[in-house]
């Protein structure tokens, strides 16, 4: 019997449209020799979908038409251990189950889908999935917290410095005086939390960096402010693996049409290819020194994070002072950067293989862990087993 996988993409997130088109790729780059692919579609609303028009982009067209065509389902794992997409409409005529997975594949960009949300609902259903668990998903998706690991890891970071959507409401002005205190224009302010270029401006002075931290808490409850590396490159490289064995694919340098990469050199230009459909040079116009750093880099911002599957860190290169940074980590890249792997002869198919089976070796290790005790301390209140005071 093949595996059958449940490829999720969608989802509640201003990264939406672009995780049905990664989601889609995934779907049809799985090997149909050793798996049965299940397309399952989550809407904007957190429904979930699935059906044979959920696996076609020309469906996405007709949103109303493809919900018609496919079933609304919920995941339910049964008391013998089954991962069952029950139909959420009960019919006296038809068998409720609708489908069976054995493995979860999240291709979910953004909020509740790559910020260890969906991670999560997977671990308490026991569904064994692709990519990282519910922390590193967590850790990766706040830029924050993520530079802060990284940091105390001894890597290389810009200086940022971070308010609450809270502070920002009291007291704007002592916002604006501690940004310009540690930071020289000009500046980049980014929500902390989201993906895809999206709330990303570049402040000149304050009363620039007034407006754009007023557009990015409109995303997002916290935001990061950096200084922006002047004669700046942007090069990006590919993890793939866990924390016994990783491995780095070709690094890329990705084309923009001004100061920063924004939402439309990376998906609106060829939007039906998503991530892969943007302007890059691959391999990066870099020197071999400067690739080798990037790499080890990467490998190494990937095992501090406890990343597993495949992760993109994204770098910048401060050409005047030769200075790499490690930039962003996306822990469900767009288009999962299958472009980058193809030049070290992974192809896409292979690689969707190599996540499901890094997905299937987690949960066996995992399977063998205690997570709880057969002991019932409650029954032994009383009959000589333990104290007669409830307390720990």
């Amino acid at each position: 019997m093949k595996i059958r996988v449940g490829v999720l993409f969608g989802g509640m997130s201003v990264e939406h449209e672009v995780s049905v088109i990664s989601g889609l790729q995934a779907y049809h780059a799985i090997p149909r020799d050793k798996y049965e692919p299940v397309p399952i579609y989550i809407t904007k609303e957190g429904k979930w979908y699935t059906g044979e028009a959920v696996g076609s982009i020309d469906e996405y067209k007709d949103l109303p038409g493809l919900l018609r065509k496919s079933t609304n389902v919920t995941l339910f794992t049964n008391e013998s251990g089954a991962h069952q997409l029950i139909a959420t409409r009960k019919s006296w005529f038809k068998n409720p189950v609708v489908d069976e997975i054995h493995v979860a594949f999240p291709v979910t960009h953004g909020t509740f889908g790559e910020d260890g949300a969906l991670q999560g609902l997977l671990e308490f259903q026991k569904v064994p999935y692709v990519g990282c668990d519910v922390l590193s998903s967590a850790l990766g998706m706040d830029k924050v917290v993520m530079k802060a690991v990284v940091r105390s890891a001894g890597l290389p970071v810009v200086d940022f410095v971070t308010f609450y959507n809270h502070q920002w409401s009291e007291d704007p002005g002592s916002c604006i005086a501690k940004a310009e205190a540690q930071l020289k224009y000009p500046v980049i302010v980014k929500p902390a939390n989201l993906g895809s270029s999206v709330g990303i401006e570049i402040a000149e002075d304050t009363e620039e960096l007034t407006s754009a931290l007023g557009n990015a808490f409109g995303f997002a409850d916290k935001v990061i402010i950096e200084r922006v590396v002047q004669n700046l490159k942007e090069v990006n490289c590919s993890v793939i693996g866990d924390h016994e064995s990783a491995e780095v694919s070709v690094c890329e340098e990705v084309l923009k049409t001004s100061e920063i990469l924004s939402y439309q050199d990376k998906y609106l230009n060829q939007a039906s290819k998503g991530m892969s459909g943007t302007s890059r040079i691959i391999p990066a116009n870099i020197s071999p020194e400067m690739t080798e750093e990037v790499q080890a880099l990467a490998k190494q911002t990937f095992l501090e994070l406890g990343c597993n599957g495949v992760s993109r860190i994204d770098f910048l290169i401060d050409q005047d002072e030769g200075k790499v940074y490690v930039n962003e980590i996306n822990t469900i890249p767009g288009s999962l950067a299958f472009y980058l792997w193809e030049p070290k002869g992974k192809s896409f198919e292979q690689m969707t293989g190599q996540l499901i089976q890094l997905a299937l070796k987690r949960h066996r290790t995992k399977s063998q862990l205690t997570f709880s005790y057969d002991t019932n301390l409650l029954a032994l209140q009383g009959k000589g087993g333990g104290s007669k005071k409830l307390g720990r």
